[in-house]
């Protein structure tokens, strides 16, 4: 029976007790899972309450929230409340959304590599926002503008496109066909997307590459209430997976021997995945590697079980992309950079790491 695991054996046949034995694995991991929920909810917290103080504009919470200084006369406030603090929690949104995205795609497929870039969920969500700006849509919902619902719509239809070409196959899905037609759909719809943007005035082109670096300056909290709602319905599906991601991660075999309904479970974890990442890409752009990243980091502190990975990595999630996002725009301040690409030079050799590792 082929296995695969981000982790050694050791760590692997863990996962297989944890998994086949529910009773005593949710006994052992109680007092883990609080303790991991404690630290990494306290560094989440300190992160988000932290970063809209710093910027090229200092920030002083004693005059943030004086009731005595008229909000239009309280610069501090102002810059806290409309134009960082939006920021703030649009990044905390969109790593923990592609943070468990990575999570899950790692474990459906066995692949440590495996993220929503690989699977074209970003080359859908590029080509979706291109097509809105280039045409110029003028469509709003809900408050939020034609790009980011065009990039949400193109999100979704790529990964539906590649789990139906991939489940034709054969009854379930096989993990390599469904990351390589992950790949083949990216190439496609990248190459469309260039297409598009070679005829298209230098304007839109402009803004499709502005949007197409991922920016978290979204310029007020309609954006953020619109992907919540998305959001919450796949965190309503991540919450049935944990044991199901343990037993996947094994082998579709091993996990249909003790019960799981491979083909239920798969849509579930797809659809879920798709709806998350959809949400992220939405709010933020193509933010790439967070999805590689956050997962490996947060198994190498608390292990492979899922119960404990899914919550970790959207809490570090959140203050890692945070994090990326404040460095973005301090380093060069006044200039502010896209935050993809911090979480680019970031990912890059990270990926290589990954793959020479899994090679070697």
């Amino acid at each position: 029976m082929s296995r695969w695991s981000p982790l050694r054996e050791p760590t692997e046949i863990s996962v297989e007790k944890a998994a086949a034995s529910p009773r005593s694995g949710v006994a052992g991991v109680a007092p883990r899972l609080a303790l991991t929920l404690t630290v990494f909810l306290a560094v989440t917290v300190v992160v988000c309450l932290l970063a809209p103080l710093i910027g090229s504009t200092p920030v002083h919470l004693s005059r943030v929230f004086d009731r005595g200084i008229p909000f239009a006369e309280n610069v501090d406030a102002q810059v806290f409340f409309i134009a960082r603090l939006p920021r703030v929690v649009a990044a905390a949104i969109v790593g923990s959304g592609l943070a468990l995205s990575g999570v899950v795609f790692q474990a459906l497929l066995r692949n440590p590599l495996a993220s929503p870039d690989t699977l074209g969920v970003s080359a859908g969500a590029s080509l979706g926002a291109v097509l809105a700006i280039t045409f110029h849509a003028d469509v709003t919902l809900a408050g939020v503008p034609a790009v980011p619902l065009a990039g949400f719509a193109g999100s979704v239809g790529a990964l539906a496109i590649v789990y139906v070409l991939a489940a034709a196959r054969r009854r379930g899905t096989p993990g390599t066909a469904l990351l390589l037609a992950g790949i083949a759909i990216s190439a496609l719809l990248a190459a469309i997307g260039r297409f598009i943007q070679y005829f298209a005035d230098f304007t839109d082109t402009f803004r499709s590459v502005q949007w197409l670096m991922g920016s978290l300056d979204v310029g007020g909290y309609a954006p953020i209430l619109a992907a919540l709602v998305p959001l919450t319905v796949a965190l309503a599906g991540f919450a049935t997976l944990p044991r199901v991601l343990d037993l996947l991660s094994i082998g579709p075999e091993s996990a249909a021997t003790r019960g799981v309904d491979i083909v239920r479970a798969e849509r579930v974890a797809l659809v879920s995945a798709s709806l998350s990442t959809g949400a992220a890409v939405a709010l933020g752009g193509p933010v790439l590697f967070v999805g590689i990243i956050v997962p490996h980091i947060v198994r190498l502190i608390v292990g492979p079980e899922h119960r404990l990975v899914l919550p970790a990595s959207a809490l570090f999630g959140a203050s890692f992309l945070v994090v990326c996002d404040l460095v973005a725009r301090t380093i060069l301040a006044p200039v502010e950079l896209p935050v993809g690409i911090v979480t680019a030079i970031l990912g890059g050799p990270f990926f290589l790491w990954l793959l020479f590792r899994r090679v070697l």
